[in-house]
């Protein structure tokens, strides 16, 4: 207590930090090389296996697009302009690619300045559509794929705020959300406020999570219902259109299977500023085809009192879905127990449906022990239903007969943690309504793909699984020296696989692997690595335990031509916490030596072109076994990992122990903080957009699920800013202007630095403009890496030695 306050009597007393206007600046040649390469495409196949659609990516965005006018509205960022989300990624170049014969078909009448979103085919994949963003609307565009030709689908403006601005009601036909017509000028905000913003709670109990960009006032409200209010409208493609029903604020209007009803959401007051949108009080209906109600399901009241508890849920009505593997039946489902875990119940979620033309009564078609996670339709007898249980990690799968609904067969039953063991997921097809469902042959056989997880790293594989036996025959993995992953069985007959392949020096393509014919394969795409720069570097998994036996593991890159004769390098460590219920799960390898190296805007791969080596995805596993919680002793273990990540570099030669950084993102900073505060291991640290004070996150943060006044010592200890007295190692901060995370507000890091300032540490705050959680704009992406890379080889590669400080 005595040192909480000599704190808060140093920031009171001390000036605000010292401001350095030095404006964007950009890292060296190697570094800015590799930031600024090219996106490789990305790709979309079609049901049949035969015709790829070739997706180029957009670059990063300027400050100046970044800048442009936004509204932060229930959780929500909108482009006032256009009826848009802003920060939205786009798609500037759309063409096809034959499988048969690799040829490329240019797509005519495509926008001029393309910027797609949305991409979708349509069931039986004779269109795609997609929306086209302009400055000042977003259109609607279809492409007719045998002319690989594309029009504009209607002159109407679309509605994106919540969402996907439209759906395919069938091959003819889509459900559009539309700016609606006469919509008038925006809400003006007076100068003079018409009264006080007043909140209050009436003896109800229940906390809600730190969201950002909540409402704020009733001039906010007013924003909300008018960009976010639409207009639904069947569009048809022979240029016709359709309004349905009335306007109103839509979270979901989805068409049925057979494209004759659509089940709808529609927003309603009252609002509220301590929640986001999709929370908001709102009607579930089912209209039919031409806007009409045909079913009123439920009216959900204002969601604002949360219980941060993984394995709570919602009271009543929740998920409202539509089967599909039938034309017209809605599933939703509903807590047994109440919504509280402690409650002791035979089920814990009932499973509700109701049939076309939903005169009936809702019939009770499943029953969950453990939190019901949804079904994977299939046929008239085969689906798959999913349970989980968060405090135990259990997740069941079972086999249930959508027909009769007998009792259901267990097929899985296993952790959620254990990753070498998970058996993959089913592969699916598109049925006769264009929805995807399990792909089941006629002696009920699947198709499993999964990761592949195993002691020396993930190798993806395909198996196939008969439902009647529970038998697995293993129909290939992928082997050394590449990671490959299978994407789509492209012939289930002649098992013809298509798949995904990469190595340490293969930039990702796509091949046919014929499996009936030794696993002869054809190179069908043939991207360029966009890192030449980066040829020549050495990557490797290093294994290795903890101090309490559990075993660890990381990525290591070294430089192009290093060799351990030339001593030990200056390291810099990158890692997030992921908390676990068992050692034995914890000690689970995850990654692959086999992967392409691809460095992210955030990676901490950049230095190893800097002469670096680069420990990365670190595991710094937080385990509570039993009834413990894991950060019960998170400090401890936190700490324990990064000993034994840097003893297994020293032992191997390449880490010089005196000079080893570490940083991380979110969480991952979080722990930065903590390790620079409570260890002398490391001498600099880099912490991007986290939070430090646990108490301004107090009903829960990350997989925490006490709150601060249950576990007031828990939160103190693990908050950095609680400790700051303590820190004596540099530390650079680094948070986006506009982070809309829940819980990492700019505030963590401002008054962390202040903290930090005052207390006489060596640090360095830099706060984005108009960043939010994950950065975007290349002048702040490449000004970020400017500052890691001064930070760096200032207080790492060539900093003083180490002193002892009094830490345990």
């Amino acid at each position: 207590m005595k040192n909480f306050i000599k704190l808060f009597i140093l920031l009171v007393c001390t000036s605000t930090f010292a401001q350095e206007n030095i404006g964007y600046q950009r890292p060296n040649r190697a570094i800015e090389e590799i930031a600024l390469a090219s996106p490789t495409p990305s790709v979309s196949i079609n049901e049949k296996g035969d015709l790829m659609l070739i997706i180029e990516r957009s670059a990063m965005p300027t400050i100046a697009d970044l800048s442009q006018p936004e509204l932060k509205l229930a959780g929500l960022r909108l482009n006032p302009a256009n009826y848009g989300q802003s920060r939205s990624t786009y798609s500037i170049g759309l063409k096809f690619k034959k499988i048969s014969d690799k040829s490329e078909v240019a797509i005519k009448g495509l926008p001029a300045n393309l910027r797609a979103t949305n991409i979708s085919w349509s069931p039986n994949d004779s269109k795609i559509a997609f929306c086209n963003v302009l400055n000042n609307k977003i259109e609607l565009w279809v492409i007719d794929v045998a002319s690989a030709t594309a029009k504009k689908a209607t002159e109407l403006a679309m509605n994106a705020t919540l969402g996907s601005a439209f759906d395919w009601a069938d091959n003819q036909t889509i459900i559009a959300k539309t700016v609606p017509m006469n919509q008038g000028k925006a809400p003006e905000k007076t100068l003079a406020p018409s009264g006080p913003t007043i909140q209050q709670n009436l003896g109800k109990q229940g906390g809600a999570p730190t969201f950002q960009d909540l409402l704020k006032n009733a001039y906010d409200e007013s924003l909300f219902e008018y960009y976010c209010t639409s207009q639904l409208v069947k569009v048809s493609l022979n240029g016709k259109t359709q309004n349905l029903g009335t306007k109103g604020i839509f979270l979901s209007s989805e068409p049925s299977p057979d494209g004759k009803y659509i089940l709808t959401g529609m927003i309603h007051k009252p609002f509220s500023y301590v929640v986001t949108a999709n929370n908001f009080p709102r009607k579930v209906e089912i209209w039919d085809s031409n806007g009409q109600i045909v079913k009123s399901l439920v009216d959900l009241p204002l969601y604002d009192s949360y219980d941060w508890n993984q394995d709570a849920a919602k009271v009543g009505q929740r998920n409202h879905n539509w089967r599909e593997d039938v034309p017209a039946s809605v599933y939703w489902t509903e807590a047994l127990d109440g919504g509280n875990p402690k409650t002791k119940v035979a089920f814990r979620d009932a499973v509700m449906s109701l049939d076309s033309p939903f005169t009936g009564e809702p019939k009770n078609i499943y029953k969950s022990v453990n939190r019901f996670a949804g079904f994977t339709w299939g046929n008239d007898k085969i689906a798959f239903a999913r349970e989980s249980w968060y405090a135990t990690r259990r997740t069941i799968t079972k086999i249930v007969n959508p027909t009769t609904w007998a009792e259901p067969v267990v097929l899985f039953d296993r952790s959620s943690e254990d990753r070498y063991n998970n058996p993959g997921s089913a592969e699916t097809k598109k049925n006769q309504f264009g929805r995807n469902v399990l792909d089941i042959d006629a002696d009920n056989n699947v198709f499993m793909t999964g990761m592949g997880a195993s002691p020396e790293g993930d190798r993806p594989f395909l198996d196939i699984l008969n439902l009647n036996t529970k038998e697995t025959k293993r129909l290939w993995r992928s082997e050394a020296p590449y990671f490959e992953s299978p994407i789509k069985v492209l012939d289930a007959k002649n098992q013809i696989l298509l798949t995904n392949r990469q190595s340490q020096d293969e930039q990702p393509n796509y091949f046919i692997r014929d499996l009936k014919n030794s696993g002869k394969i054809n190179q069908i795409t043939n991207f360029p690595n966009p890192y030449p720069m980066l040829k020549g570097i050495q990557k490797q998994i290093l294994k290795y335990k903890r101090n309490d036996g559990v075993e660890l593991s990381a990525t290591l890159y070294l430089p192009a031509g290093y060799k351990k004769e030339d001593g030990p390098l200056p390291t810099f460590m990158w890692a997030y916490p992921v908390e676990f219920k068992t050692k034995e799960a914890a000690s689970q390898v995850s990654g692959s030596p086999y992967t392409f190296t691809r460095i992210g805007w955030g990676s901490a791969v950049y230095w190893v072109t800097q002469g670096y080596a680069i420990l990365d995805n670190t595991a710094f596993p937080i385990v509570g076994e039993g009834d413990k919680e894991p950060n019960d002793t998170y400090i401890e273990q936190l700490v324990g990992s990064a000993k034994a990540a840097i003893d297994e570099g020293v032992k191997l030669g390449v880490v010089d122990a005196e000079r080893v950084g570490v940083g991380g993102h979110s969480y991952g900073a979080f722990m930065t903080a903590n390790l620079l505060t409570h260890s002398n291991l490391f001498k600099a640290g880099i912490a991007r957009s986290g939070a430090y004070n646990r108490t301004l996150t107090p009903f829960g943060f990350q997989n925490e699920k006490r709150t601060y006044w249950q576990a007031p010592d828990i939160y103190n200890t693990m908050s950095p800013f609680m400790n700051a007295d303590k820190m004596k190692t540099p530390l650079l901060l680094i948070h986006g202007e506009a982070d809309n995370n829940t819980g990492t507000f700019p505030i963590q890091s401002e008054r962390y630095y202040n903290a930090l300032k005052g207390m006489g540490a060596t640090t360095r705050f830099t706060l984005l403009p108009y960043e939010s959680h994950g950065y975007a704009a290349k002048e702040s992406i490449l000004h970020m890496l400017w500052e890691m890379d001064n930070w760096l080889n200032t207080y790492v590669k060539n900093g003083k030695k180490k002193e002892a400080v009094n830490k345990p």
